[in-house]
């Protein structure tokens, strides 16, 4: 038996080496080299509802399949082309799409020097912000769904202004999709960005054309210019090779175009930034993994004031053997008061907090399974604890 298994991987792992060196391609007597990778998932959801975070579901299961196309080309020592495509039920999965085509990421990079202390990027690509948008594919991710400061719905809105307090607070009863994150996960907006690494310090800043809030329908510079730009940066510190250490910041307007016309008059978008700070860790050790982040957000808010909220993860995976590992993590998320009417303060946010804890098995180097399983513990206008169970399959070429 052990001989028959041994014999299946051996020939899927040589299937795998042959489709990896047909989508290998060069031209110019290698100059100019270039590489076709991707990533087929499929993933299945048990939701109790009313579903949570940016899962669009009405009914206890959602199938999501995804395909995940990407582009990797080499011309010549300094300029770096990057594209990234997917076939799926919409970038957070719906039950009410049969599927879509996306083209999620591209830029073109420019490295003056080797030493890698100054690269030029521009196009559309995940946020500079942070630690998570640099693992959070499915292959990457020990876990099926991002952390809640990722995914868990403010009752913030981009297309509108809001009236005093009590209106602000009603919103959180609103359709999701009104409503905005913290950071919608990898924030792909359009930008320039430069980056690089000065010994055992990196930085990176960018200007891109929409928040790290704002949702996917706002990311490309044909939805919106750059009339309202954002400003975001992050400098780590690597002591060794165990420890990364990041601070990050993020300031600009939260609101779309379309809330212009919500105003108050001689006030503009800019005039409503959201300000973030943001700090992160990763660590390994032998077999432990370990990451957390903590997001300090201001959301100034057209006739409410300032709308504060804190969230932060810690994540551990343990790898018991090179197939095996598991995966545990802690999330939470406060708010801060604003005026209520009346002269009261008013809670604008649901807290809530969260546990994850996930299994993956990796069959071969190019298949893995996952099993997640999530409790959701907020507070009104959702008393009731949530649970959520979620399976992945992926494979890798």
């Amino acid at each position: 038996m052990l001989l028959a298994v041994s014999g299946r991987v051996r020939a899927d792992e040589d299937f795998f080496e042959s489709v990896d060196d047909h989508l290998k391609f060069s031209a110019d007597n290698g100059n100019v080299t270039g590489r076709i990778s991707g990533l087929l998932d499929m993933e299945e959801y048990y939701v109790q509802q009313p579903a949570p975070s940016l899962l669009y579901e009405d009914h206890s299961f959602l199938f999501s399949p995804r395909l995940t196309l990407n582009l990797d080309l080499q011309l010549g020592p300094q300029v770096y082309v990057f594209a990234q495509a997917r076939a799926d039920r919409g970038f957070d999965p719906s039950s009410d799409s049969d599927g879509q085509v996306r083209a999620d990421q591209y830029a073109i990079r420019y490295t003056p020097w080797e030493d890698g202390a100054l690269n030029i990027q521009a196009g559309k690509f995940a946020t500079v912000v942070g630690n998570w948008a640099h693992r959070d594919d499915s292959w990457t991710n020990p876990f099926v769904t991002a952390p809640l400061l990722y995914e868990n719905l403010t009752s913030v809105w981009d297309i509108a202004g809001a009236y005093p307090g009590v209106t602000l607070n009603s919103w959180i009863n609103t359709p999701k999709n009104l409503r905005l994150p913290i950071i919608w996960e990898g924030s792909y907006a359009s930008g320039v960005s430069a980056f690089g690494s000065l010994g055992q310090f990196d930085y990176a800043v960018e200007m891109k054309n929409a928040g790290i809030s704002s949702r996917p329908e706002a990311w490309s510079v044909t939805d919106v210019g750059f009339d309202h730009p954002v400003f975001s940066g992050r400098v780590g510190w690597r002591p060794d090779e165990a420890w990364n250490l990041g601070v990050s910041s993020s300031v600009g307007t939260y609101l779309r175009p379309i809330a212009s016309n919500t105003l108050m008059p001689g006030t503009d978008l800019d005039d409503y930034r959201q300000i973030t700070i943001a700090q992160d860790l990763s660590f390994a050790w032998h077999h432990w993994q370990f990451w957390a982040e903590c997001y300090e957000t201001r959301f100034e808010v057209p006739a409410v004031g300032n709308a504060d909220t804190l969230a932060y993860y810690v994540e551990v995976r343990y790898k018991f053997t090179p197939e095996f590992s598991a995966a545990l993590r802690w999330n939470q998320q406060f708010f801060n008061t604003i005026p209520g009417g009346f002269g009261e303060q008013t809670t604008w946010g649901c807290e809530a907090g969260r546990i994850d804890a996930a299994m993956t098995y990796r069959f071969s180097p190019n298949m893995q399974a996952k099993l997640q399983y999530s409790f959701l513990d907020q507070g009104a206008p959702f008393p009731e604890a949530q649970h959520l169970v979620a399976a992945q399959f992926t494979v890798r070429f």
